[in-house]
């Protein structure tokens, strides 16, 4: 890719994954709200326990893997739909499942500024890492920088929405995204090698967490 092209994929990526992007991600907190509720999140550390798992072991991991195989098949129109309802089947709670369908087709009409004929390819429902995993590859967007912004954006919205929920303050949230740089590379790596059958997660805690968010009476979340 040529100087100019990647200048252009960067600033693509930086609009995409600002928080400014209308896509309403502020609202969701994947479950972490019921964490912090059940204690399972009190501080700082909690909180980096928290996240490791679920970039690891969780609901991120998976996210990952396909955002990597929508980047490689974002031409195949049967191949995302297929790849869009395994997304969706895979979203162990009602919120969960709303969640990441709603920020795809957010996620999906925001990017018609930026008009391809992949947005004619995608289904109307559409998971969000397959969304941006098709679209970052239509536009030439590399596989690694595209994973990379989506999960460091992924995390950064982790973080605020702990310190929303008083779990960290802003000091600690920046150091804790800080010190992740090397894990979300080291999934980068692994997720854009990886195939489906790398699929699955182990992360308990937080997909009760997300099963229980559903019933909690006050809350600020979506998930």
């Amino acid at each position: 890719m040529g100087e100019g092209l990647q200048t252009q994929a960067l600033l693509r990526l930086m609009a995409w994954m600002s928080p400014a992007f209308p896509i309403g991600s502020f609202a969701w907190s994947g479950g972490l709200e019921r964490a912090v509720h059940d204690g399972l999140v009190k501080d700082a550390d909690d909180l980096r326990s928290w996240l490791d798992t679920i970039l690891g072991h969780g609901s991120f991991w998976n996210d990952a893997i396909l955002f990597a195989e929508a980047w490689r098949s974002h031409a195949d129109t049967e191949a995302i739909r297929e790849l869009s309802e395994l997304g969706l089947a895979l979203a162990g709670s009602g919120e969960r499942h709303f969640e990441t369908l709603s920020l795809g087709k957010a996620f999906a009409a925001a990017a018609t500024a930026w008009s391809h004929e992949v947005l004619g390819r995608l289904p109307q429902d559409v998971p969000f890492p397959v969304a941006v995993g098709a679209i970052a590859a239509a536009h030439a967007v590399p596989l690694e920088d595209a994973l990379a912004a989506f999960l460091h954006a992924a995390i950064s919205q982790a973080i605020s929405a702990a310190i929303r929920l008083g779990a960290c303050g802003q000091a600690q949230g920046l150091a804790i995204l800080a010190e992740r740089e090397r894990r979300i590379l080291d999934v980068c790596r692994r997720a854009s090698a990886s195939t489906l059958d790398a699929l699955g997660t182990a992360a308990i805690q937080a997909e009760i967490a997300s099963l229980k968010h559903e019933t909690q009476h006050s809350r600020l979340f979506r998930s």
